[in-house]
């Protein structure tokens, strides 16, 4: 018989020594009893998951965490997002993910369109198809903020540099307009750059924004294209580990992976990608899940957001809520059987507003495997496990073996 496994990704949860909390970190001084018994009954380490030649984005570091080939099977996050919201793509559409932003005499000053509404949001999209769409330009809404643009035919390439919005918060927009990767992407890099430009004029003037506005609230008044791909071929989990899987997510970019990776997508009621989602709808769906899979990724975008926002008091807590109404839930409906996994995909100090490319803590509880000296689940106790620095495919081969030829 297969292992059962299953592994809680904190996204965004690392971070570096916060002088406001005495020099630690939030993992440090979050009450999570359940991370630090993963911890105490296992063995730690790190996991190194942003590779220099690709983005500090998270669906790198998860590819990275689920043992993706990132040099063969990168595809960008737009065509990810498509998958993830079952968008049919052609042989040459090109994918680019959307944000929704908030822009201020030509800042951007959130780069989540004040986590604008999924309603609102795709009320707002529908008008950028109102007045930008055409044959070979479809926009697509998505969670909240998070939406999508696709580009047909051979006069557009996704072969643009385009920074993340969340990297550049408090930045003038014009310095961070995408740019051509290649000669013949100019093309492309100028309808974007012009889109950034002449959307805020269609956005502000939308009964929602201003209704938004009236309300005190941040008008999604720009877009923010970024991230641009063509749809490719991933290998799935259970060609190379022999395994059935499920994805249980509140996001786009990792529901597409699951699917790409051949996972089941598991959808929670009251998911939403926030500090309000149903942690207890989601703990539960995932010892479902366990019943009928080897495998479950069971994935919490919250920590993430508020770490973009620099928000330590809602992080701390969006840890705590992680651990005591997620983790500690499954943990105390499994046996020592099950093996676990706790990590975060990437850094997002709540300093910088932004993610990093340090490695990030891994504790993981492998049954029948003795454990080593670390006790608690954070970034400076982890240095010192027995697991010592990973990378990618390092995990997963430490659960299920070396995958597949």
């Amino acid at each position: 018989m297969k292992r059962k496994t299953v592994i809680f990704l904190g996204d965004g949860m690392a971070d570096e020594p916060v002088p406001a909390l005495g020099g630690l970190t939030p993992l440090q001084v979050a009450r999570k009893p359940g991370m630090d018994s993963i911890a105490r009954d296992g063995r730690s380490g790190t996991l190194f998951t942003l590779p220099d030649r690709f983005p500090t984005s998270s669906e790198v570091a998860n590819m990275s965490v689920l043992g993706c080939d990132l040099a063969s099977e990168y595809c960008g996050r737009g065509p990810l997002e498509a998958a993830g919201r079952g968008i049919p793509l052609g042989s040459d559409d090109k994918v680019f993910r959307l944000n929704l932003v908030t822009q201020k005499d030509g800042i951007l000053t959130d780069f989540s369109g004040g986590h604008i509404a999924g309603e609102d949001a795709a009320e707002l999209v529908g008008a950028l198809n109102d007045n930008f769409g055409a044959a070979d330009v479809r926009f697509h809404s998505g969670v909240s903020y998070r939406n999508l643009l696709v580009l047909s035919g051979p006069k557009y390439s996704a072969k643009i540099k385009a920074e993340k919005p969340d990297d550049n918060q408090g930045e003038r927009i014009s310095d961070h307009l995408p740019v051509a990767a290649l000669p013949e992407s100019e093309h492309t890099a100028a309808y974007l750059s012009d889109l950034m430009l002449r959307a805020q004029s269609v956005l502000e003037k939308h009964p929602v924004n201003k209704r938004l506005l009236n309300e005190g609230k941040s008008m999604a008044n720009g877009v923010w294209p970024w991230s641009g791909g063509k749809a490719g071929a991933l290998k799935t989990l259970k060609n190379k580990y022999g395994i059935t899987s499920a994805v249980i997510t509140a996001v786009d970019v990792i529901s597409g992976l699951g699917k790409c990776l051949g996972m089941d997508v598991i959808k929670v009621p009251g998911a939403t990608g926030y500090i309000d989602t149903n942690y207890e709808g989601k703990a539960d769906a995932a010892l479902d899940a366990l019943g009928t899979h080897d495998f479950v990724f069971v994935h919490v975008e919250a920590i993430d957001e508020v770490s973009h926002e620099g928000n330590l008091v809602k992080k701390v807590a969006a840890i705590e809520d992680f651990d005591s109404r997620l983790i500690s839930r499954v943990l105390c409906g499994i046996g020592g059987d099950v093996s676990v996994a706790v990590l975060a995909d990437h850094p997002v100090p709540v300093r910088l507003r932004k993610h990093t490319r340090t490695p990030v803590p891994l504790s993981v509880r492998l049954a029948g495997v003795f454990p080593d000296d670390v006790q608690t689940y954070d970034e400076k106790a982890c240095l010192h496990g027995a697991l010592g620095a990973l990378s990618n495919g390092d995990l997963m081969a430490l659960l299920f073996g070396r995958p597949k030829e």
